[in-house]
């Protein structure tokens, strides 16, 4: 086939075969599978085509994202919000393409640039969590009411004292009148349903740094091959505003899904298979399986069901036991 064209180049570079099982499959690079350098080069000036291209070859695993979603998230939905990020991808191997969104789906987001991205590492594709992603999980596990995080910049009006009685602790009034200068903290905190305020998760810039300069391998490398063009490089406001999310978990409890998250996140970092440490679908359809049933029941509760208990779930009735021989009868037939 001639590669005279950016259509058949992208025609030649993704008409590797789905994997037999997406979850064990390697990153290796391979002539066949991964899409050459000079479709790079053709889709800076032609990206909306090579979307286009590539978004269709994505679509031939269609049925594997669906499987991986939760089902109030379609599938078509999530494809498009792919779309804007695919001119920087095409470089990425299609096998660690379809990886990274698979295992965002598989935690049921979004990649939008808001609840989490897909960036490319070198010719490797990476999924990355954001601060709304990790909110999003914690709040999924019934016990989080809501989760406020900011950035405080140094005009604005703030008060932090850890000894007063929350939530007199920590105050925050933006300038929204004026110039609020640069950041100087980036801060989380949540709200129980409970009614209880965790402690406030305060990270100043350099605290950030020492987190990226000790954890971030990517950034590391980065920095070695003089390119900085990790993610931490380039979206460091971002990453900084992230961090006291993740630290929440020490002091308000997580579900798995969570812990989970972060070990793949951390896997990215590291250069590893992701997938491998994201949730099977099964997980999303007992979960929604759960949530379907106590709508049930509370839609068959009366007006005063928050002053009762809810009724055991999956408790097996007792079976009635055989009438015991009293000692003096068993006693009396012995021969």
């Amino acid at each position: 086939m001639s590669l005279s064209t950016l259509r058949a180049r992208v025609i030649a570079a993704t008409t590797e075969q789905p994997a037999v099982d997406a979850t064990v499959q390697t990153l290796t690079e391979d002539t066949k599978g991964s899409i050459p350098a000079q479709l790079h080069a053709s889709a800076q000036a032609e990206g909306d085509e090579a979307a286009d291209m590539a978004l269709s070859w994505l679509e031939r695993y269609g049925d594997d994202f669906e499987k991986a979603l939760p089902s109030h998230i379609d599938v078509k939905a999530f494809l498009s919000a792919v779309r804007a990020a695919l001119p920087g991808l095409v470089y990425c191997t299609p096998a660690s393409l379809r990886q990274a969104l698979l295992t965002c789906a598989r935690f049921g987001l979004v990649p939008d640039g808001y609840h989490a991205v897909i960036v490319a590492e070198g010719r490797t594709a990476a999924f990355i969590p954001m601060a709304q992603g990790y909110i999003k999980l914690m709040m999924n596990t019934g016990e989080v009411g809501t989760v406020r995080r900011g950035m405080i910049y140094e005009n604005d009006d703030w008060n932090y004292e850890p000894t007063a009685p929350s939530p007199l602790d920590f105050t925050h009034k933006p300038n929204l009148l004026g110039d609020r200068g640069k950041p100087i903290l980036a801060y989380a905190f949540c709200w129980m349903k409970s009614g209880e305020r965790s402690q406030v998760e305060l990270i100043s810039q350099a605290e950030a740094e020492a987190i990226r300069d000790e954890h971030s391998q990517l950034y590391r490398r980065a920095e070695d091959n003089g390119k900085k063009d990790s993610f931490w490089h380039t979206h460091f406001e971002q990453m900084w505003a992230k961090s006291p999310v993740l630290r929440l978990h020490k002091t308000v409890g997580v579900s798995a899904e969570v812990i989970a998250l972060r070990r793949v996140e951390a896997a990215g970092d590291a250069g590893e298979v992701q997938i491998i440490h994201a949730p099977a679908e099964e997980i999303h359809l007992q979960a929604e399986a759960d949530e379907a049933h106590e709508r049930a029941e509370e839609s068959q509760d009366p007006q005063d069901a928050r002053t009762r208990p809810l009724p055991r779930k999956g408790v097996a009735r007792k079976r009635s036991q055989p009438k015991r021989t009293s000692r003096r009868t068993r006693k009396g037939i012995r021969r």
